[in-house]
């Protein structure tokens, strides 16, 4: 490693009402529940503990991103620091899965669908019907999506392209002049930037989970290499425990 660089905090949201319920949550909207907001609060006090300041904060554009980031800088004393929102950190879009039982969805289609479309790079699940796809479109938070707007469902690689640009424009930069960021995010799109940092190969992607509120700190050189690679989870032994849960989702 490098000296110099800067502070990366991951953060996956706290637990919302769709992990509360087994639901595939995508680009929906669903609050935190108690417990999430909890955990978010707990998260605070593990970053606290680690003597970390972040002097910005980043988070999607779905409400369960949004209230996480707020508990935990309004914790650690940092509300009044810049907050970036964007699109770019959305979960990812699952389409027709999207507010649907994971288990059932596995039940549905058999475990080897059901692991492809959940985790492989590039399976896609049946696209989002177009009413619900219409509605979305409409919604003022995505007036500026490039394209066609709110796409109709998301392989993982396809979340991966839209992390990448503002991984690259809007964070690294920053990182290499030596600022402290949190990222506030989701499963998915915390999974991707992760498979940026780390570089991680095709091989890798089935395997990576991001539990729910466990802070998952790097350092990130001036030559934007990741240390340590893999990142540092703050409570690792817990955060073991909780991603093995993620990765179980739906097979029980």
């Amino acid at each position: 490693m490098t000296g110099g660089g800067g502070t990366l905090i991951l953060l996956r949201h706290g637990e919302s009402e769709a992990n509360a319920s087994g639901l595939f949550g995508g680009w929906a909207v669903y609050r935190l529940t108690l417990r999430g907001e909890e955990q978010a609060a707990d998260a605070a006090r593990l970053i606290a503990q680690a003597g970390l300041l972040p002097d910005v904060a980043h988070t999607s554009l779905l409400q369960r991103s949004i209230r996480t980031a707020e508990i935990v800088l309004g914790h650690l004393g940092r509300s009044w620091i810049p907050v970036r929102r964007t699109w770019r950190l959305n979960e990812r879009q699952y389409g027709a899965l999207t507010g649907r039982s994971k288990q059932e969805i596995r039940q549905a289609v058999g475990a080897e669908q059901y692991v492809i479309w959940r985790r492989s790079l590039h399976g896609r699940p049946p696209p989002l019907a177009s009413d619900r796809l219409a509605l979305l479109r409409a919604d003022p938070r995505y007036a500026t999506l490039p394209g066609e707007g709110v796409p109709a469902v998301e392989s993982f690689s396809d979340v991966v392209a839209r992390v990448r640009p503002y991984w690259a424009d809007a964070v690294a930069p920053a990182l290499v002049r030596g600022s402290t960021a949190l990222i506030c995010a989701h499963g998915n799109s915390l999974r991707a930037l992760v498979s940026l940092l780390d570089r991680l190969d095709e091989s890798a992607v089935p395997a990576l989970d991001i539990p729910t509120a466990e802070p998952l700190l790097y350092t990130v050189t001036p030559d934007v290499q990741p240390w340590p690679p893999g990142g540092r989870y703050l409570a690792p032994d817990r955060a073991r425990v909780a991603a093995q849960a993620v990765a179980a989702e739906g097979h029980s």
